[in-house]
């Protein structure tokens, strides 16, 4: 015969590993944390580079000898390059997505939404070096061909990013969309809205909190890769001055130059103090979309 459950033994056990989990979770992240912080702030401290060079130089002279003016490590161009592809990025995306998430919740028939919305979201699951090898294979050399420069540019990268980012805000909002309660719209058709208008002044308002994370999260992402912005952005240590130009991020130079770098100097602990950059920037998107869900009424 089977032995009866324990009911108290059970639930020991669901308290034991669910507070065990949650304890790996938080002392992994203040680990790293920690170690980030300390590898980063390494460049103020033990270097004595000031933080105002770090970021509003665009000097990035690391290996240049102090006799010869060296080493600078200001890193603007790189920070410049991230925010300037990222929000390009994103201006591109976003009404993209709200446009498809509205056709898929709104417009599509039945049998559309269940094609649609599992095929975009296949797409945020593509690695990061197909869309790359993509966009080197074919956005680069037509960039190059019909529009002109090297192709390298800011333009190809925003637009790897754009397409990298769609399926991120796309699933966010539609699950957004179709969280709405039915009285909204039904409401608005009642009082002799019609449907467009019942979307645009009821639907996507009261969606908002939705867009809002699903843009700061794309936003998030955009900042963050590195692998398939950099097959594609070619990597200048410049700031550009047209969307033709090539640039760099942060992203790239960090996995360009880390293994590069003897382990220790203020080249390698520059890389460490980008990295930190990046983790406080993190911390910042994740503010943003509480605060964002917080202010779009939706309680969690």
């Amino acid at each position: 015969m089977l032995k009866p459950i324990n009911p108290a033994g059970s639930e020991l056990l669901g308290k034991t590993l669910a507070t065990g989990a949650a304890l790996i979770a938080i002392v992994s992240t203040i680990t790293i944390v920690i170690f980030i912080s300390i590898k980063g702030l390494s460049t103020f401290t033990a270097y004595g580079v000031s933080i105002k060079e770090f970021l509003f130089s665009a000097n990035w002279l690391p290996d240049r000898p102090p006799g010869e003016g060296g080493p600078q490590v200001g890193v603007l161009a790189f920070i410049f390059g991230s925010v300037i592809v990222s929000m390009l990025a994103v201006l591109l995306s976003a009404p993209l997505s709200v446009t498809c998430a509205v056709f898929i919740v709104e417009i599509a028939p039945f049998w559309g939404q269940r094609f649609l919305q599992p095929a975009i979201e296949l797409l945020a699951g593509i690695p990061s070096v197909v869309y790359g090898y993509i966009g080197l294979s074919v956005l680069v050399p037509f960039i190059r061909g019909n529009i002109g420069g090297l192709g390298f540019s800011v333009l190809a990268g925003f637009l790897v990013l754009s397409v990298m980012i769609l399926p991120t805000i796309v699933s966010i909002l539609t699950d957004s969309l179709k969280s709405l309660p039915r009285e909204y719209k039904e409401a608005a058709l009642a009082l002799g809205s019609t449907r467009w208008q019942a979307i645009r002044l009821v639907l996507i308002p009261a969606a908002r909190s939705g867009l809002v994370t699903g843009v700061v999260l794309g936003l998030a992402r955009a900042f963050g890769e590195a692998l398939a912005v950099q097959m594609v952005i070619g990597n200048t240590r410049k700031i550009p001055t047209s969307i033709l130009d090539p640039v760099i991020t942060l992203t790239s130079a960090i996995t360009m130059d880390m293994g590069n770098t003897p382990m220790g100097s203020l080249w390698n602990s520059t890389l460490w103090s980008m990295g930190l950059f990046l983790l406080l920037m993190s911390f910042f998107f994740i503010l943003v979309v509480r605060y964002g869900v917080r202010k779009g009424g939706i309680s969690r």
